[in-house]
């Protein structure tokens, strides 16, 4: 049951399997790639090389290389951002 105005349930702590501080980060990344990726920043639509990317493989996060999305359940949303399901 949800409650209107009722205390919300506490969160689980994130954990992360590559931590640095920001000064860490900034060290190892643009200030572009630094805005998007530790800062909740964007691209301008339509302008991510990745658009045109039609390659088979894994995408990778651009920070710590980790796989992140198949290149299986890339889709095209019309949107002007790579998107994946």
């Amino acid at each position: 049951m949800l409650r209107a105005g009722g205390p919300k349930p506490a969160l689980a702590a994130e954990t992360f399997e590559v931590t640095k501080t920001d000064a860490e980060w900034h060290a190892i990344l643009s200030d572009a790639a630094f805005d998007v990726l530790r800062k909740q920043g964007t691209e301008y639509p339509g302008t991510s090389p990745l658009l045109n990317e039609h390659r088979k493989g894994i995408f990778a996060c651009a920070g710590c290389d980790l796989p992140v999305y198949s290149s299986e359940t890339k889709f095209d949303s019309g949107t002007g951002w790579p998107s994946f399901w």
